[in-house]
């Protein structure tokens, strides 16, 4: 079973053929919406891939609010620990080129609500040895009061410290397992523009330091892992990116409901990169996100 704490939002989505530079007005090529936030992303992803899912987040009381929670509804995840908040749903707008490269500005609002006391309540809910999944999307006390209320009560959490906040680095020590990209394990090690292998000395360092497991995401090179000692590489698909939005989440839901479902480590790394791979295919986050016989049929 898995509860994931974190934000739902409604993605405003542009297409251009190339990012504007800073002061700069481009011509855009389209326009859509799409359910997203890091939190409902990598639930849905998780859902997909065959877990049982709780949602713990908070909407608004506008118009945006269905849409945001439509393909977790569909999905059949649990959306019981789900709050409407007086502050509107969450947005996020964003601007993708041509490359599928993006930028993305997140308006927190309704997810700026969760507090505390909505982490104690989400992980009172949970049993020892289910999987809590967390990301920087809602307030760090938030976050940190579900990192502190599941190490009491032997829930397995899981991290994705993304966006880069300030806590970022410190959340991150907290949980079990985390997933960074190369950007954000640079501020978790305290180390800058890191070539591969002093990436991987790194990655071992901090490892003994911690004991925690530590996912490094490297993009089109695959992942860099470490779990009780032992470092894993891993792979997705050689693919023509077409958004890479959301891509990350798929492969953090992905990763969660492979080792939930008793998957060896390594098998459950490559499963979730070839889910993000897959994932970058198409346009959006959530619709982008593959089922599990999409992923399962290219491992």
């Amino acid at each position: 079973m898995i509860t994931v704490f974190g934000s739902i939002n409604m993605d405003l989505i542009a297409t251009t053929a190339r990012l504007p530079k800073p002061g700069e007005t481009v011509t855009g090529t389209g326009f859509s919406t799409a359910a997203g936030g890091k939190g409902a992303n990598q639930a849905l992803a998780a859902r997909r891939a065959g877990a049982t899912v709780k949602m713990a987040g908070a909407v608004g009381s506008d118009s945006f609010a269905d849409g945001a929670l439509e393909l977790l509804k569909s999905a059949g995840a649990d959306l019981s620990l789900v709050k409407t908040a007086s502050e509107p749903t969450g947005t996020a707008h964003i601007t993708v080129g041509a490359d599928g490269e993006n930028v993305i500005i997140v308006v927190a609002s309704a997810n700026g609500t969760m507090s505390p006391d909505d982490a104690k309540a989400a992980v009172g809910t949970m049993a020892t040895g289910d999987t809590l999944m967390l990301q920087l999307e809602i307030p760090a006390d938030a976050v940190e009061a579900a990192l502190d209320a599941a190490k009491q009560k032997g829930v397995t959490s899981i991290i994705n410290i993304a966006p880069l906040t300030p806590e970022a680095a410190r959340l991150g020590r907290k949980a079990d397992i985390v997933v960074a990209n190369e950007t954000e394990f640079e501020l978790l090690a305290d180390a800058q523009d890191l070539t591969d292998a002093q990436r991987e000395e790194a990655v071992r360092r901090l490892h003994e330091e911690t004991g925690q497991t530590i996912i490094v995401t490297l993009g089109a090179q695959g992942v860099m892992a470490i779990r009780d000692g032992i470092l894993h590489r891993a792979v997705g698909l050689k693919i023509e990116p077409v958004d890479t939005v959301g891509a990350g989440d798929t492969f953090c839901g992905y990763l969660a409901a492979s080792l939930d479902a008793g998957l060896a480590f390594p098998d459950a790394l490559r499963r979730a990169a070839v889910a993000g791979s897959l994932a970058c295919l198409k346009p959006g986050a959530q619709p982008a996100i593959p089922v599990a016989a999409e992923v399962d049929a290219r491992i």
